[in-house]
């Protein structure tokens, strides 16, 4: 299992169109997923320990997103011929177990990681009301474990501050997760 860092956010590069099959059994593309204030685009897997450190967090942060109007859809992108843990039936069990309010995509061909340049997972890109990436950090100074609980909110507060005024925070620190696992 390789650990790796995105890269820093590419203030106003714009959020990359798809069309996904959700867990709930719908087609979703950025524009029904969007919020009215923004938008939270999370590359996550099921079996990677940095995603499963931080899940009950996620779960909670976007909930608290979606009331400032940022909502939220997770994309799942590994090979899952290669980590069973990461199939789409497993996918649909994650998402129920968990509680997920937000749409969980399957990502088969990997193409919409590839053009939004995930590397990992997580791997978060936070855009604002008009689509364009204001965050590209990480999730809190969690790891392969949680930090404690109360350790700064980084994506929550970075996004709300997008949701208040449009744009993102000028210092970010990257996320940090397992390799996207890529098909041969």
């Amino acid at each position: 299992m390789v650990s790796l860092q995105p890269p820093v956010c590419e203030f106003g590069l714009p959020a990359i169109d798809f069309d996904l099959p959700g867990v709930d059994g719908k087609q979703w593309t950025l524009a029904s997923c969007a919020g009215e204030k923004g938008l939270l685009v999370m590359f996550i897997c099921n079996h990677c320990p940095y995603v499963k450190s931080v899940l009950d967090r996620i779960v909670r942060d976007t909930a608290e997103l979606r009331e400032l109007g940022i909502n939220s859809v997770a994309i799942m992108s590994n090979d899952p011929n290669e980590y069973q843990e990461d199939s789409f039936e497993n996918m649909r069990r994650i998402s129920e177990q968990n509680g997920f309010s937000f749409p969980y995509l399957f990502d088969e061909t990997q193409q919409v990681a590839q053009a939004y340049g995930a590397v990992c997972t997580p791997d978060f890109f936070g855009y604002h009301a008009d689509l364009q990436l204001q965050y590209r950090g990480r999730l809190d100074e969690s790891r392969k474990t949680a930090a404690s609980a109360d350790v700064r909110r980084d994506l929550f507060e970075a996004m709300k501050q997008v949701a208040e005024t449009g744009a993102g925070p000028k210092e970010q620190i990257a996320s940090m997760g397992c390799s996207i696992k890529w098909i041969d």
